[in-house]
């Protein structure tokens, strides 16, 4: 079984340029694509921010965040995926955006064992295999937020993916990126957004209905549950638009009303106050 030698990236918000980082930070070569050549220098941007606050906290040398960059290269082109080994689709949580990549990117794969992964959290996998061409070659690698930090990975395989196809991105995932896996069976939500969306969701329903400030909700459960984070700020940093979504998927399947996204949710999307990402969430951001 070969390791993966290249990794292919698609989308570089917030999720997608961490991977980047994370991939080339264990010495493997990235390509990562974007929708513009304006969003692809964004992309490198965000990448080099976020190196150069590692560097500042003493996490990386200066010499290794010049090495991280140059094996990154940035591309508007899909094209460009064609020779990797592994390409993680990291765009929006959108499934129709989703499907469409993955109709496009399976027949561009030339190498035969190539592995075309997404990165949702919760739009089903095998939804995204038959589209692609190349079912058995597909599955689900969930990174969290802020990929860099965080360990913990969701491997997610569907009903068609290969064993040899999980093997070898469990041994991607834990032995070169060196990330703790968990499996999950393909259900909208996996492991932690099926826990955690609930959760967010409610203190967006106990906010709405007055029950207590925003500041007065996330302290509660920092100070009263020794969360790192209360639940709303967690909102602003995750984006509402991607709460939003997966709370719809799950809802979608599921039928049950926690999954529901409150009124006040689908308001705030509207009015495109997403959070960090917008500078104005449930708190404002400079």
């Amino acid at each position: 079984m070969s390791p993966i030698e290249s990794v292919g990236i698609v989308g570089g918000g917030l999720m997608g340029s961490g991977i980047a980082e994370v991939s080339s930070r264990a010495g493997i070569p990235v390509t990562l694509v974007e929708i513009s050549a304006e969003a692809a220098d964004q992309a490198q941007s965000r990448i080099e921010g976020s190196l150069r606050r590692a560097e500042k906290r003493g996490k990386i040398e200066a010499a290794e965040v010049e090495d991280v960059l140059a094996r990154i290269s940035f591309t508007d082109a899909l094209e460009q995926l064609a020779q990797c080994d592994l390409v993680v689709e990291a765009a929006s949580e959108n499934e129709q955006v989703k499907l469409d990549l993955f109709r496009r990117i399976g027949p561009m794969l030339e190498k035969e064992d190539a592995i075309l992964a997404s990165n949702t959290s919760s739009i089903p996998i095998v939804k995204l295999g038959a589209v692609s061409g190349r079912a058995g070659r597909v599955m689900g690698i969930h990174f969290f937020n802020p990929a860099p930090v965080m360990k913990l990975v969701e491997l997610i395989p569907s009903l068609t993916t290969s064993p040899e196809t999980k093997s070898r991105v469990a041994t991607f995932v834990e032995d070169q990126l060196g990330k703790q896996a968990i499996e999950a069976t393909d259900r909208a939500g996996f492991v932690v957004n099926s826990l955690l969306v609930p959760y967010l969701l409610s203190a967006i329903r106990m906010y709405e209905a007055g029950y207590a400030s925003a500041e007065d909700i996330d302290h509660g459960m920092v100070l009263g549950c020794g969360h790192p984070m209360g639940p709303l700020a967690l909102c602003d940093l995750i984006g509402l638009d991607t709460i939003r979504a997966i709370g719809a998927s799950m809802y979608d399947e599921f039928k049950e009303p926690l999954y529901s996204p409150p009124p006040l949710l689908d308001r705030m999307v509207e009015a495109g106050l997403l959070g960090k990402k917008s500078a104005q969430g449930f708190y404002p951001y400079k």
